[in-house]
Formats: C-alpha cells, sequence, structure tokens
C-alpha cells in the first residue's frame, strides 16, 4: 500500500535519528533549560531577525495551539479563527475545554479575510449589549491553511495591520510551515512571519521530526509566565533536549527547507499529471496537499493500492479526496498514481 494520507506517517529523516543517536550517554538538564534547546533559541532568534523571540518546545500541534491561546486570553474572550480552521474542525473542542470560544468567519478559500475581522469586531462593539457576549481576543490563523493555501507576504501584513490597531494578537499555526514557504507563488520568509504575528509555531512533526512543535513567540508582553501555563496544561518535556536535537538537526543546512521543497516539488508533479487528465480539485493548493474531485468508482478502486482521506462529497458519483505528499514521498510513488488514475480515468 503506497501511502498519501498524510505527512506525518513516517518515523523521521535519518538525519534526525543520527543526531538522537549520537546524545546517547550525554546528560542534559531537564524541562527545556539543556544546551540544545538555548541553541535552537539562539537560532531562532537569528533566523527571524527577532533577538528578544522565546521558544519553546511541546509534544504536537493541539498541544501547542491550546497552550499559547489559552495563554493569551482573558476569561471573558475568544479566539477568531476561519470555518474550516484546524482548532475549529479538528481539535475535538481543545479550545473551547480551555474555557474559550472560536469566533468562526467564513473563509476565503481556507484564508481569514482582514475586512471580516474589522467587521466582527466593530460589530461586537457597536453592540449596546457587547458586554454579554464573548469579546474578541484574538486571531488564529494557519499556513498552509486546512485547504492547502497560502498566506501572501501582502495578505499577512493585512491581516496584522487589523489586528494590531484592534489590539488582537496574531497567531499562526505553523504545522506546515515549512510547505508553505516552499510552495509555489509564496513570498514570505520566516522573518515576515515574525514581523507581523506576535507568536507561530514551526511545525516538526509533519516536517521529518519523530515529534512535536516549535512555539515562538514574539511578542515580549505575551512571553511573561508561559513556562508556567506550559507546565499546568501538561507540556512540559522532562526530557525537552531531543526536542531541541531534533530542531537543529532540520535546521542544519537547511534540511528544512530541502524536505519542504522535496514533497511540493512532488506535490505539484502530481497536480499537473491530474490536470492533464481534465481532474477539477477543490480548491488550487501550491502546497503538499492536494484535493482533486474523483468519480467514486475511480476512488474505490485507488484504495486497493494507495491510501488517501475523502474530504468532501461533491455528488451522488463524485467525492473530493486528499493526496498528501510529505518530506518522505518518493518519486515512484507519485508516479505510480498517476499511473493508476490513468488507466481508471
Amino acid at each position: 500500500m503506497i501511502d498519501f494520507r498524510n505527512d506525518y506517517g513516517q518515523g523521521a529523516h535519518e538525519q534526525v535519528l543520527d543526531a538522537l543517536t549520537a546524545l546517547a550517554g550525554r546528560s542534559f538538564s531537564g524541562y527545556g533549560e539543556d544546551e540544545l534547546c538555548l541553541a535552537a533559541q539562539q537560532r531562532v532568534r537569528r533566523l527571524t531577525s527577532q533577538p528578544q523571540a522565546a521558544l519553546h518546545f511541546l509534544s504536537g500541534g493541539t498541544q501547542a495551539n491550546l497552550t499559547v491561546i489559552a495563554s493569551m486570553l482573558r476569561p471573558h474572550q475568544g479566539v477568531i479563527a476561519a470555518d474550516t480552521a484546524h482548532i475549529a474542525a479538528h481539535e475535538t473542542g481543545a479550545i473551547e475545554a480551555t474555557g474559550h470560544k472560536v469566533l468562526t468567519l467564513p473563509h476565503r478559500d481556507g484564508k481569514l479575510c482582514p475586512d471580516d475581522v474589522e467587521r466582527l469586531v466593530a460589530q461586537h462593539y457597536a453592540d449596546e449589549s457587547f458586554e454579554h457576549t464573548v469579546q474578541p481576543g484574538m486571531v488564529y490563523i494557519s499556513n498552509t491553511t486546512e485547504l492547502g493555501s497560502i498566506y501572501t507576504a501582502q495578505e499577512l501584513a493585512a491581516l496584522s495591520r487589523v489586528c494590531r490597531a484592534r489590539n488582537l494578537p496574531l497567531y499562526l499555526d505553523g504545522a506546515r510551515l515549512g510547505y508553505a514557504l516552499a510552495s509555489q507563488g509564496n513570498d514570505l520568509t520566516l522573518a515576515d512571519v515574525a514581523k507581523h504575528c506576535d507568536a507561530f509555531t514551526i511545525g516538526l512533526t509533519k516536517q521529518g521530526a519523530l515529534f512535536g512543535e516549535a512555539v515562538v513567540i514574539v511578542s515580549p508582553a505575551l512571553q511573561r509566565d508561559f513556562r508556567y501555563i506550559i507546565k499546568q496544561r501538561g507540556g512540559m518535556l522532562a526530557k525537552g533536549w531531543l526536542m531541541g536535537a531534533q530542531f537543529e538537526a532540520l535546521m542544519e543546512d537547511d534540511l528544512y527547507g530541502q524536505l519542504s521543497r522535496h514533497a511540493v516539488g512532488l506535490a505539484m508533479r502530481l497536480k499537473e499529471g491530474l490536470k492533464e487528465m481534465a481532474v477539477p480539485f477543490l480548491s488550487d493548493s501550491p502546497s503538499n496537499q492536494q484535493f482533486p474531485i474523483l468519480p467514486n468508482d475511480v476512488i474505490a478502486a485507488l484504495r486497493e493500492q494507495f491510501a488517501f482521506h475523502l474530504i468532501e462529497v461533491v455528488d451522488e458519483e463524485h467525492t473530493g479526496v486528499r493526496f498528501c505528499t510529505s518530506w518522505y514521498t518518493r518519486p515512484e510513488d507519485v508516479e505510480a498514481l498517476l499511473a493508476a488514475l490513468a488507466r481508471l480515468i
């Protein structure tokens, strides 16, 4: 079975494993205060051109999201997000379980529109009984989005301006940030992300590490007591140095970028091959997630050899699916999928 279900189904890149193996027999300070985690923080500060940035490692994306969001909001506040956002649709009410509401807005190709954010906030305060409703307290986005789309530098800057004018921290979920930065049409850098966002994550689980996410808090005001909140939420890893070692291995010699470009390149090969067969798409994704619409009989036949996810029923005879390439995907896997599709279509 050739697997296109996700970008975290394999173990870890060999250089990450080698870095961990090289640490055998060594001892480190606990809870992320070791020299490897400190070196990772210095690297992030250089990459983002933000010398005050703080770096924290958490075990996964949902834990990172709920910890960051809970730390930013007061008890009466909620987080603004697109209705397709991961925190709204795929995290089992994790944000609501912290006592905060997710305030959803209609997405625009998976993204939040600055005008919609401004309108929601303005309408909240225009209501004479605004104190009886949840106050918008921050904004959440992801890059890539759940539809595989990416934010441009202009879009992120515009959203940031609205957030700062309204005193709303902007948090970017970067579980697939490497794939976003490697996507066709991307004009963002890590420094741009750090310039426009108050906090963001650098995805590791989906980008070649064994596990984990790197939380970067740019705003000094939001850094206060964050380690208390990590500990309270059960996220402070005793062996934090395992995360520091993985992060450093991925960032060394731009391995993170190489692996991201590998996955996106294969996704573009798949996309072009599907277009040549006149296959329509649910969305025009430039990233490692592709969402073609296929006949149900083709899907049934494909699933005998390939693993992938069903996303949306289009009509009685067609369904939108997701093929996800990763740092591990082989070119021959993509060619095998295209060959099978050519036969069936």
